[in-house]
């Protein structure tokens, strides 16, 4: 009986070197790295970040004026208008309408003053203002010969709308009348003389029947001068 326990002690316990199989396995060094696989792990690819895009040249600001800035308003004409005939005058607004209906804001306006005087062959000179939109006022003086049906003297003011100049100092040549263009509203007359591009228009009032003004010309110069021709 004795010696039965004994075997039975002898091989139930475990062998000097050897593991049971019921003892949990070692568990792996603090540093150890897992153990390699065959098996295909996807590893996390650094995503590049968009390039840095270039700065794109924004065009430079445009100095040029826009063509509706290159007019005077129309209301501005009225005004410039009335200041030299008068407030209230009759038929000016009308005549001023129908122009600029016709031919739209001019660039430049003329306000001044003329002497002229005729027997068949009639002489004018006067002088006035210019006020350009872009270059400013400066001071001009013309002079001009005509022939037609009319004879007298007298004083008058002359109010001229300038279209297309756009250098001032092209004003200072001669301007010549252009036959079947010419506006007549009431006392107010208003004439059409063009050399290239540039247009003028001027208006009077009180010489709607002088012939005259539509068979010669105006001559701009920077300084008064006697010589009509």
């Amino acid at each position: 009986m004795i010696a039965a326990i004994a075997a039975a002690m002898l091989i139930a316990a475990p062998v000097q070197g050897q593991t049971s199989s019921w003892d949990a396995p070692p568990a792996p060094p603090e540093n150890s790295q897992p153990p390699a696989s065959n098996e295909w792990v996807p590893v996390e690819q650094a995503v590049p970040a968009d390039p840095p895009v270039a700065a794109t040249a924004q065009p430079e600001a445009s100095t040029a004026t826009p063509a509706n800035g290159e007019t005077i308003p129309r209301r501005d004409i009225f005004d410039a208008a009335e200041n030299l005939f008068g407030r209230g005058a009759e038929d000016l607004a009308r005549l001023l309408e129908r122009i600029l209906g016709d031919q739209g804001e001019p660039i430049a306006y003329i306000a001044g003053e003329e002497a002229s005087g005729a027997l068949v062959v009639g002489l004018r000179y006067g002088s006035g203002v210019m006020r350009h939109r872009i270059e400013g006022d400066r001071d001009v003086y013309w002079t001009g010969p005509s022939i037609g049906f009319d004879a007298g003297a007298q004083a008058s003011k002359v109010f001229v709308l300038v279209y297309n100049l756009h250098d001032s100092q092209r004003l200072f040549r001669r301007y010549a009348a252009a036959e079947g263009n010419a506006y007549v509203v009431g006392g107010f007359n208003a004439s059409y003389l063009r050399r290239g591009d540039v247009v003028l228009i001027p208006v009077r009032l009180g010489v709607g029947l002088r012939l005259g003004v539509n068979a010669g010309y105006m001559r701009f110069s920077q300084k008064n001068r006697w010589l009509p021709f």
